[in-house]
């Protein structure tokens, strides 16, 4: 046998015998559009009148604007209820052409991940196939996804034999059966912590779940009946969609369909490539640091750069924070693109098309086994604490190049709050079954100051700007999780500046009526901001989980309502319970259990400021006064704004005098800044900081420690240590020199 036919013979083996068949890094880490195939060029030739595509267009746009609605409508999950999903459809190829305009617009540069890992390997597979009737699913984020907790399900549809394309929906439905109920466990420390891990799967034929897969799948979470309602809703949206595209089809023939969707694509990028090109070109340079990986604080870098040339803008991470290797907190590529992508299509462009397309002008560039770059060994379910941040990085850097362009599609804003201050629970409900998920608070982020005016109030979250926060009595039926003050702002809470940023709303959470009940919460900026202002604006301000265990306010409000205090400072401060335990903690809680009437505090966070605070209108400050947005020490020590403290009346003269001497004070302040260097700049991180990432030289990684690196080419993960562990070891250390002083003494 020759060496060429035995080399092909052991080639085909191969093939033939793959062991498993893990994640297609070719296919996830390739966010462009597929190139026009030759069937979509004849179909172009034969339907290319431009009013007739934006007709098809339109058409198809509103089945996914109808298909976001049934979802909304018929969920379960409280993600669907409130708007966290969207609903689309892809080409024949697995591009995302046309997204509902609502939703989770995230979702629109990671789904056509596991539709392209279905046609490479599972379409001409004899064992598995593509055909009409399929329905196919999919949760796991090393597939393409966000993280476990969100399920996608897409249809493949045929037109005489022939695939046209994929209508499908994802949404956020909580529960999985991870480690922790409600879908998103902090305390995952490996991917097999964190619950259903579905790679790209058929669960039906013939337009119908085969009934042992589902089974197994309901088997797999705490709440069976929440994931079959989950995945009926998404089918018969796909389903509707697919109505909509055989009535386009019926209507125009099907080459416009598919015309359509390629026309949509390649229209989409084209216009970003030119909007681009009024950006002027160079380089802008940001670091955002998160503050903790939800279970111990420290400091995490994020690196950004952005490198603007032409008709391209680089993304580049390099130098940023080592992956963690048992905690939660780290994205796959795919995932952090995603989120980036958020920011074009909300927040710079909202005008386009909700499709990958808008991202594909974009290279991100990372250091492999970064925090942002994750393996497939790290776990995931809490990526967002890392990719959030890295969003933010992004959103500050852009209105530097947005200020000199020539074309703006929306105003210059600062930087959006980025966290999901909310409470994911799971226990026993009050009607003896078993929960687990996570309340929709989440979704009020505080908007962000623009330019030319203040940010919104607990506004929308970065992720999904039509989501909404749910209405608590429909949730206090389903869950014995009560809001003593579910939704009233925060004073102080803004990021200050010429324009403020919007405030943050918070909840004082109690339950009763069950058996077993536990929070928990997942979010960072405790102790350092995660968002900021822009041109002089300041970040808003840094709040942390608080409880009061030890108590029952349902009994004590029944004889003495006057011990109910109804804002966290004012229970914190006064401490109006006795005997109660009254403490603070970072805002990663893992599930702790409670008792009836304990008290757990948390408040959603402010948008960044824009511009200066000494150009304020005094007249804004004391709107703001008098409306309780801000204290008089903010009043007078922020704005340099003297009034009346009943009234709010400006004394305007001695409000000019108090700003000229601030200014005078910064000019003495002042240093030139090779001087401020000089003071400011270290040759490495300081030892008393657990830091991790690049300090000066980005080729130079830090892990945790200044006597701790590696090189970025070569990154070693890190590996936490359990801090109950620590804990432990602390209580131990201290009963130890308990014991040897009682020795010394004796």
């Amino acid at each position: 046998m020759g060496g060429d036919q035995e080399k092909s013979i052991i080639e085909k083996f191969l093939e033939e015998n793959v062991l498993f068949l893990g994640p297609d890094q070719e296919i996830m880490e390739d966010h462009s559009v597929v190139p026009t195939t030759p069937r979509e060029t004849e179909a172009l030739g034969q339907f290319a009148d431009p009013d007739q595509i934006n007709l098809v267009r339109h058409k198809l746009q509103t089945a996914c604007n109808e298909s976001f609605d049934m979802v909304e409508q018929m969920g379960a999950a409280p993600g669907a209820k409130w708007g966290d999903l969207i609903s689309g459809v892809w080409t024949a190829n697995g591009d995302l052409a046309l997204a509902s305009m609502g939703g989770v617009l995230i979702f629109s540069v990671l789904t056509q991940h596991p539709v392209k890992f279905i046609l490479k390997y599972w379409k001409d597979d004899p064992t598995v196939g593509l055909k009409d009737g399929d329905i196919f699913m999919h949760n796991d984020a090393r597939y393409g996804n966000i993280h476990n907790t969100d399920q996608s399900l897409v249809l493949p549809v045929f037109h005489n034999g022939e695939l046209i394309c994929f209508t499908g929906a994802i949404v956020h439905e909580g529960e999985n059966g991870a480690i922790e109920p409600g879908g998103m466990p902090s305390a995952a420390e490996s991917p097999f912590d964190e619950g259903l891990k579905m790679s790209p799967i058929k669960v039906g034929e013939n337009y119908a779940f085969k009934r042992d897969i589902m089974t197994f799948l309901q088997n797999s979470v705490r709440e069976p009946k929440l994931q079959l309602e989950g995945m009926k809703s998404k089918f018969f949206a796909a389903m509707r969609m697919k109505a909509r595209v055989e009535e386009a089809i019926a209507e125009y023939g099907v080459a416009a369909v598919i015309a359509t969707l390629r026309k949509t694509l390649t229209d989409t990028e084209a216009e970003v490539r030119r909007r681009l090109t009024c950006w002027p070109d160079g380089k802008i340079r940001t670091n955002v640091f998160a503050d903790g990986t939800l279970r111990e604080n420290c400091l995490i870098r994020i690196r950004c750069e952005l490198h603007k040339k032409g008709d391209e803008l680089i993304i580049d991470f390099r130098g940023s924070s080592p992956e963690f290797l048992n905690r939660p907190n780290n994205p796959v590529l795919a995932s952090l693109k995603g989120m980036l992508a958020q920011e074009f299509l909300s927040f710079v462009w909202p005008d386009l098309p909700r499709n990958q397309a808008v991202f594909a002008p974009m290279t991100v560039l990372t250091d492999r086994r970064s925090a942002l770059h994750s393996s497939a060994d790290a776990p995931n379910a809490q990526s967002m604490m890392t990719f959030f941040p890295s969003f933010t990085a992004v959103q500050i850097a852009v209105p530097k190049y947005l200020y000199s362009s020539s074309h703006r599609a929306t105003d210059i804003i600062a930087g959006w709050y980025n966290m999901i201050v909310t409470f994911i629970y799971g226990g026993v409900n009050q009607y003896g079954e078993l929960v687990g998920n996570v309340c929709a608070d989440l979704n009020g982020m505080g908007g962000a100051a623009r330019w030319n005016r203040d940010g919104e109030h607990s506004m929308a979250p970065i992720f999904a700007p039509m989501a909404d926060i749910g209405e608590q009595e429909l949730i206090e039926e389903e869950v014995p999780l009560i809001k003593i003050v579910p939704h009233r702002l925060m004073q102080d809470a803004e990021g200050f500046g010429k324009f403020r940023g919007g405030h943050g709303y918070q909840q004082i959470a109690t339950m009763k009526d069950t058996s077993m009940w536990g929070f928990m919460c997942c979010s960072i900026g405790s102790k350092f901001p995660t968002t900021y202002g822009i041109f002089g604006g300041y970040a808003p301000g840094t709040l942390p989980l608080c409880k009061v265990k030890g108590v029952n306010v349902f009994e004590i409000m029944k004889d003495k309502r006057e011990l109910m205090r109804f804002t966290i400072p004012q229970i914190m401060n006064e401490r109006p319970f006795p005997g109660a335990k009254y403490s603070t903690h970072h805002m990663g809680l893992q599930l702790e259990f409670a008792k009836p009437g304990e008290l757990y505090m948390i408040t959603q966070g402010g948008g960044g400021g824009y511009g200066d605070v000494l150009e304020r209108d005094p007249e804004l400050v004391s709107k703001d006064y008098l409306d309780g947005l801000i204290s008089i020490l903010s009043v007078n020590n922020i704005y340099r704004v003297l009034m009346d403290e009943k009234t709010g009346a400006v004394d305007y003269t001695a409000t000019t005098a108090a700003r000229l001497a601030e200014r005078e004070l910064r000019k003495a302040r002042g240093k030139p800044y090779h001087e401020f260097v000089k003071e400011w700049e270290t040759e490495a991180p300081p030892a008393a900081v657990p830091f991790y990432g690049s300090w000066k030289d980005r080729s130079l990684i830090y892990r945790g420690s200044p006597d701790d690196t590696c090189p970025a080419d070569a990154i070693v993960p890190i590996m936490m240590p359990n801090p109950k562990d620590l804990r432990i070891a602390q209580l131990e250390a201290e009963l130890d020199a308990m014991r040897g002083a009682g020795g010394a003494r004796a």
